[in-house]
């Protein structure tokens, strides 16, 4: 893997999943600079990042996955100043060894197949009754015409040019959601990988319920800003 690649993983309190993680990607892209947005970690977030030699944005209140996530990125984008051909990839922090999977969404776009390739999760772990991804299965389909199997999968890989052209981020839980929907707007080609990854999965417990309202109350707040 050569420098043209660069890595934005979001956190937040991610410390025992994040060093696993930040390893399995390392091995994974050498040679490719890793960024990592902590929206506000009251744990060791930060260090253990730092520690495995990434670059930090760090925001000391949290901000919300999509506004940290922006940060980063256009930092990234600013220090980098990468060429046309570069490719970069997003991620969520708590995936640990199964983000060694993730070279497998560069494929597509080194073949010329696409633009954005977007994570599907080949195993369901946990989860609610599945209204928050229906509605934004149905939101990305009304403002675009896809109808993307993983709607808010925040496992991505993209050109820097779709990068710069997706920017900013929807806040919070919708940034995935309002990048599917801008990329595909912008003409840029989006196409779904099948990868088995793991992460932290919300139980159907009160926080998991509580997560999925919040989650939604975001995916609402997009669809109606991108009429």
């Amino acid at each position: 893997m050569d420098s043209k690649v660069f890595i934005i993983l979001t956190a937040r309190n991610e410390a025992d999943r994040l060093g696993d993680t930040l390893r399995a990607l390392t091995e994974s892209f050498p040679g490719a600079s890793l960024w990592v947005a902590d929206d506000g970690s009251s744990d060791a977030t930060s260090q253990i990042a730092l520690a495995a030699g990434a670059t930090v944005v760090r925001i000391e209140r949290s901000l919300g996955k999509g506004s940290a996530a922006t940060l980063a990125a256009r930092r990234a984008l600013e220090e980098l100043q990468p060429h046309g051909d570069a490719l970069a990839i997003l991620c969520d922090g708590d995936l640990a060894g199964t983000a060694g999977q993730l070279p497998q969404l560069l494929a597509p776009l080194q073949r010329g197949e696409a633009d954005m390739t977007v994570a599907v999760f080949a195993r369901r772990l946990g989860g609610g009754v599945g209204l928050a991804v229906a509605f934004a299965r149905w939101a990305i389909r009304r403002r675009c015409g896809l109808l993307p199997q993983a709607p808010i999968s925040g496992q991505r890989a993209l050109r820097a040019q779709a990068l710069r052209d997706v920017l900013p981020f929807a806040a919070g839980f919708g940034m995935e959601i309002g990048m599917t929907i801008d990329a595909a707007r912008a003409g840029y080609r989006v196409r779904e990988v099948e990868l088995d990854l793991q992460h932290r999965a919300s139980g159907r417990s009160l926080a998991g319920f509580i997560h999925r309202g919040r989650q939604l109350a975001d995916f609402v707040r997009v669809y109606a800003a991108r009429r």
